[in-house]
């Protein structure tokens, strides 16, 4: 007689149907688990042992075959220990099998047979109730697969004797809540950065848009406390994208104590990070840093530091908004619709530009800098703005003195409402900011007045913009409308969208 458990194989945030078989057969002493398992579900068979012996059940002297299918699917994880381990105390008469029918099963043993917490449950529960099924997990993660529906069954136990007990009815599991991480610690606010007005502004059209943004300035002229502020103008998450982000930070096991988090992802890699980081991969092909910051914002500091050719990945899923990583035997998806912030120093140095300076190795200095950054990446940031030193009249003002955050964010929130209802009456609910929209849709609902229509056509031949800057431009002047509160995008919004191009294209522009 063979019994069967169900349990699940992550592809990225997509979970694929696995059976756990459990066959015993007189013979030698055996147990041997098949199904093209990694190294963590070779060494289950130890943990199990251990974890049985400890619950009071001993393994019989008989042959044991664990098959895992499909058998060509191949299985990762520690999260196959408890199905491997139910279905043997199933086989065994310890638990009813029947019982364990209606449930899709997860968990990692430890040795004294209580069930450790494993990544992925959110991602399964929403598999298992898809399937019409509940969902069996660690107790830590109960909260977490508690999210997937208020009406499928949750069981999340302790120990295997606890789950053995709820089988008997001697101590029913209750149902766990849904849970939330506590957001105690506020936000840092925009009121305390002193002077840089125009970057301020610059970061509510970004932050109203969902842009790309590059700041370029000196040392300590505040580009990461700019940036540091944008989650606080960013509107709550909905419920769609609190589900997405989730299910990544689930698959990455970054949910601590299966607490899902209501703020936007805000991601800082120090920049001697490497493409697997970045961009995701590994031996398990796990997201990086650009999934993690789905919906929310990436912000890489002293960007030229970056390896060049890491920073080149991050061109395709800024376009599509996913990150396809492909290897030999795997190919996973992450979505990744990040807004990118970029900060870096005009040169090596740091001081190019400053009034008063002169560097030594002359314009070489910042050529060189600037050189480690390729044209189509620097192409693809909608927003690019200088900053300059901030100077000690401001750091005399007072404090706060200027808008806080939460003036700038009811504009955010009524531009990007505004967006949302326009792609949503396009037919492409999909699209929630002018940044994620398509260039065709972009012709049509970004399209300037004639005014505006001439000045970014006497701009394009000035600036030479390629096809992607002049999208981006137009972009840009379709936000600043929606922050005006028009339909039409006037000469007004295309002279602004102009202004964010590089200091490099304006002053290239003039000398021509």
């Amino acid at each position: 007689m063979v019994t069967r458990v169900r349990t699940v194989s992550f592809q990225g945030v997509e979970v694929t149907p696995v059976d756990v078989q459990v066959h015993m057969a007189p013979g030698g002493p055996t147990f041997t688990v098949v199904g093209l398992g990694d190294k963590a579900v070779a060494e289950s068979r130890e943990r199990i042992r251990a974890a049985l012996t400890a619950s009071g059940l001993a393994l019989p002297a008989r042959r044991i075959t664990v098959n895992l299918a499909p058998a060509d699917l191949p299985k990762e994880g520690s999260h196959f220990d408890l199905p491997i381990a139910l279905a043997l105390m199933a086989a065994m008469g310890a638990i009813p099998a029947e019982d364990l029918e209606d449930y899709v099963v997860l968990g990692e043993l430890a040795l004294d047979g209580t069930i450790s917490p494993v990544s992925g449950t959110l991602p399964a529960a929403i598999g298992a109730n898809a399937e019409g099924r509940g969902i069996l997990c660690p107790k830590a993660c109960g909260g977490e697969a508690a999210w997937a529906d208020p009406d499928m069954s949750v069981l999340a136990p302790f120990s295997l004797i606890a789950l053995a007990n709820h089988f008997r009815g001697i101590q029913p599991l209750s149902r766990p809540e849904p849970r939330t991480a506590d957001a105690t610690t506020p936000l840092p606010d925009l009121q305390e950065v002193k002077g840089q007005e125009s970057a301020k502004r610059a970061l509510e059209v970004a932050a109203a848009g969902g842009h790309s943004m590059l700041m370029t300035g000196p040392p300590g002229a505040g580009k990461s406390m700019l940036a540091a502020r944008i989650p606080s103008l960013l509107p709550p998450l909905t419920a769609r994208e609190l589900l997405e982000i989730s299910m990544i930070a689930s698959v990455a096991g970054t949910l601590t104590d299966g607490r899902l988090s209501a703020r936007r992802p805000f991601r800082s890699p120090h920049h001697s990070a490497s493409m697997a980081a970045l961009v995701g991969g590994g031996l398990r092909a796990r997201p990086g840093e650009i999934s993690l910051a789905h919906h929310g914002v990436l912000f890489l500091d002293e960007l030229p530091e970056f390896q060049p050719q890491v920073l080149d990945a991050l061109r395709q899923p800024l376009e599509t908004g996913d990150v396809v990583i492909a290897r030999a035997n795997a190919r996973v998806t992450y979505p990744a619709r990040f807004q990118l912030v970029a900060a870096m120093n005009p040169c090596r140095c740091g001081m190019a530009g400053t009034p008063g300076h002169t560097c030594r190795r002359g314009t070489r200095c910042a050529t060189d800098y600037v050189g480690r950054l390729s044209g189509p990446l620097l192409d693809r940031f909608d927003l690019r703005i200088d900053l300059p030193a901030v100077s000690a009249a401001d750091m005399i003002a007072p404090s706060r003195s200027g808008e806080n955050s939460a003036a700038v964010a009811s504009r955010v929130a009524a531009a990007r409402a505004i967006q949302s209802a326009r792609y949503a009456d396009l037919g492409r609910p999909d699209v929630g900011t002018n940044a994620a929209a398509p260039a065709a849709l972009l012709e049509t609902v970004a399209r300037p007045n004639a005014a505006g229509l001439k000045m970014l056509q006497d701009a394009a031949e000035v600036l030479r913009l390629s096809g992607r800057g002049y999208h981006r431009v137009i972009r840009v002047a379709r936000t600043l409308a929606d922050l005006d509160g028009v339909d039409q995008v006037g000469r007004i919004h295309v002279a602004e969208a102009l202004a964010y191009r590089s200091s490099e294209e304006l002053n290239g522009a003039r000398a021509a």
